[in-house]
């Protein structure tokens, strides 16, 4: 990854961090870079995945190390709402996303948060939805949607901000089979760098240029990871289904 034609976007330098009472620390001095790269990360629950996505964006404080954004160390919680501005993140429970009353104020908060007019982000909040296959749920109240549609419109909330790298953590999560396949096109169609937590291994063949798996607090590169693609067939299967590794 030591390239300079593709530089690392975000990078974590000696990263450990332990949970209080907890033995066995979950990182010990991990480092990782991500370039312009299309990244799945994988590996057993409890193995540290969404930590670390949550440490890069300052969810969570290591107790040693380093994160960096375009080369610059993020030591402030200024300098993490900067980050955050252009890190979007996804979580795997969209209910912790979302919070307004209707999809519209939900999708419309982060681009008047960045300073764009109410004009502007009403706009950029309809062109969102419809690039997700949500046009005309503006006015729907939030919290009665089904937990694929609030997964869309946990995504249209991050997209509607134009990151310049997106973490997703298990994105699949309640998406039924069409969600499943609009959610695939439309990450086929993003020019940014992005990380993906996902069991759903078909899911990150189709997508990602590149695998790392998490296990006893350390990165495994792709190569000692097989993700593939295979043909097979199910009973019912038309239904939606992803498969546990």
């Amino acid at each position: 990854m030591e390239n300079q034609k593709t530089p690392s976007i975000l990078e974590l330098q000696g990263i450990t961090f332990n949970y209080p009472g907890q033995q066995q620390p979950v990182f010990s001095g991990l480092d990782f870079q991500l370039a312009n790269e299309k990244i799945g990360l994988v590996g057993d629950n409890g193995t540290g995945k969404t930590t670390l996505l949550q440490i890069m964006v300052g969810l969570l404080k290591p107790d040693q190390g380093n994160v960096l954004f375009k080369g610059r160390v993020m030591n402030t919680k200024k300098d993490f709402f900067a980050l955050r501005q252009q890190v979007g993140m996804l979580f795997q429970n969209a209910d912790d996303q979302l919070f307004c009353p209707s999809v519209l104020e939900d999708v419309a908060f982060g681009p008047l948060n960045l300073g764009r007019s109410p004009e502007e982000a009403r706009e950029i909040s309809h062109k969102t939805l419809q690039r997700v296959g949500l046009a005309g749920y503006e006015e729907r109240i939030t919290h009665q949607l089904s937990g694929g549609e609030k997964r869309l419109v946990a995504l249209a909330t991050v997209l509607a901000m134009e990151p310049s790298v997106l973490l997703m953590d298990e994105p699949t999560n309640d998406l039924d089979h069409d969600a499943r396949h609009r959610l695939l096109h439309i990450l086929e169609d993003l020019e940014l760098a992005y990380i993906i937590i996902s069991h759903d291994w078909d899911f990150l063949a189709d997508l990602c240029t590149g695998f790392y798996g998490l296990e006893h607090g350390r990165l495994l590169k792709s190569d000692t990871i097989k993700v593939h693609q295979h043909h097979h067939a199910h009973p019912l299967g038309e239904q939606g289904h992803h498969h546990e590794h």
